[in-house]
């Protein structure tokens, strides 16, 4: 058997051979043996990889702006990253995403494949260290711990948008069942109990605005992603680099990613601070609260069909079962449930991960990372599968709707400021012991005439704040 073709490389720790075919090199050959966790590399969160990239090429134009890094070295980087970003070498990016050392691997990860490349793009072989070197000169004037949060909170705007587009989607997808069921009455209910009526598309309407107040918190929590420690170096205290380099990588890195970012105030604070990554995890939490809470109800109004409530109808799609022949589930609905556990699980680990730093800085950015990452994705595909697969294709069922609220003792509680408290109280009853309509009580005692039952009890008087009776003096 032929042996595969290897180059050897050099670390701290002693002498390796590396695939010869591999951009990546010793570190992250030392780190994919070291942490075989997942089974998830990090070129499985693309934008990750991409903001790595943007960081080094932020990086090298200023190093060469600032007279730290030769013309040809500089450009080579550049041309790198920007391939990097454009799409290609991705699968270099191989190791696992939960990983010790504070995401150093992931930093050398980026070092490595992009000075091979360089590398190449100056007629050297991979491994020719002393012609652009991994750490001296794509590393310059940095460190993991102000590259790696850098590119983690570019990735997260980027991700951020995608779910808040998503979100806008699904927000619209509802809207417009709100106004297709604005005049679909129904009884509301409280504590799965008939309260009083309302009509479904005022129900709809709520999904819509918890929605959009959600992209609004979300909005907020993005805000607080835009400052950034580059130029922080290992602590904060900015060593191994010039006093112009934060400004002037943050001015670059904004140009190339089109976010407004900002250098910290205090970057040995912004070191070690996870603040921002609790904060929008928290907004992702309270976002798949309420996405859930919302899948709650799709599923409880669409229950039966014919021995649940079904009051609306939702797409089928796919059948429910193994044995029971005709059962379809509410399977989408389930399945953004099931995003929403996961999400608020994530949240935990986050809140962990943030509260365990020590010191100067946070070790445990990887898994934070990691779940920040999949809560937006996770989110992001469910708002998309809600919206397409199960919202637009939601119907109604009007008819059994409108006799569900004509035979609803609830709707007695409209007619409390006519008929007094007591009568109302009483007239509850003898309905719910005899079967017997409200609307048919009321007329026998004669408590209302017909022409006021009928005014009383119009859609659109019975779902709306309305004038009272004045009070006699």
């Amino acid at each position: 058997m032929t042996q595969a073709a290897t180059r050897l490389e050099h670390d701290l720790l002693g002498d390796r051979e590396v695939p010869a075919d591999a951009y990546y090199g010793i570190h992250t050959l030392r780190a994919l043996e070291n942490f075989p966790i997942s089974g998830t590399p990090i070129s499985a969160y693309a934008e990750l990889v991409n903001a790595l990239a943007a960081v080094k090429q932020a990086a090298a134009v200023t190093n060469l702006e600032l007279k730290l890094l030769e013309r040809a070295r500089a450009d080579a980087i550049v041309a790198a990253c920007q391939e990097i970003r454009a799409g290609r070498w991705h699968d270099q990016f191989v190791v696992d995403v939960i990983q010790g050392g504070a995401g150093t691997s992931t930093n050398m990860n980026a070092n490595e494949v992009i000075a091979n490349r360089a590398l190449e793009l100056l007629g050297r072989a991979r491994g020719e260290y002393a012609h652009l070197h991994p750490l001296e000169h794509v590393n310059l004037s940095q460190s993991t711990n102000d590259v790696y949060p850098t590119a983690v909170k570019v990735a997260l705007h980027v991700e951020i948008r995608r779910l808040r587009e998503a979100m806008a989607g699904l927000r619209l997808e509802f809207e417009i069942k709100a106004r297709e069921f604005a005049d679909v009455l129904k009884m509301g209910r409280t504590q799965l109990q008939d309260a009083v009526p309302m009509t479904l598309g005022q129900e709809f309407s709520t999904y819509a605005v918890m929605l959009a107040e959600d992209e609004e918190r979300l909005r907020e929590a993005a805000l607080l992603i835009q400052e950034i420690n580059l130029g922080a170096t290992a602590i904060g205290t900015g060593i191994n680099a010039p006093p112009e380099y934060a400004p002037r990588v943050c001015q670059h890195l904004r140009r190339l990613t089109g976010i407004d970012l900002v250098t910290a105030h205090n970057l040995v604070e912004a070191t070690q601070d996870a603040g921002a990554f609790v904060q929008l995890s928290g907004v992702l939490k309270r976002v798949a609260v309420k996405l859930s809470k919302t899948c709650n109800d799709l599923r409880l109004l669409s229950s039966g069909p014919r021995a649940g409530l079904g009051e609306i109808n939702l797409p089928a799609r796919q059948a429910g079962s193994s044995i029971m022949p005709g059962k379809v589930n509410p399977v989408i609905p389930e399945v953004v449930n099931q995003i929403a556990f996961e999400v608020i699980g994530n949240d935990v680990t986050v809140s962990f991960a943030a509260e365990a730093g020590q010191l100067q800085l946070n070790a445990f950015e990887p898994i934070i990372a990691h779940n920040l990452f999949n809560s937006l994705i996770y989110l992001r595909q469910g708002c998309l599968t809600l919206a397409e697969r199960c919202v637009r294709g939601i119907t109604a069922n009007r008819a059994y709707l409108r006799r569900s609220v004509e035979g609803s003792i609830g709707i007695v509680t409209a007619l409390n400021p006519y008929i007094g408290y007591e009568h109302a109280t009483a007239i509850a009853k003898e309905a719910h012991a005899t079967g017997r309509g409200v609307a048919e009580l009321v007329l026998e005692k004669g408590l209302l005439t017909q022409a006021q039952l009928d005014e009383i009890l119009r859609p659109e008087i019975l779902t709306q704040p309305r004038p009272l009776p004045a009070a006699e003096d």
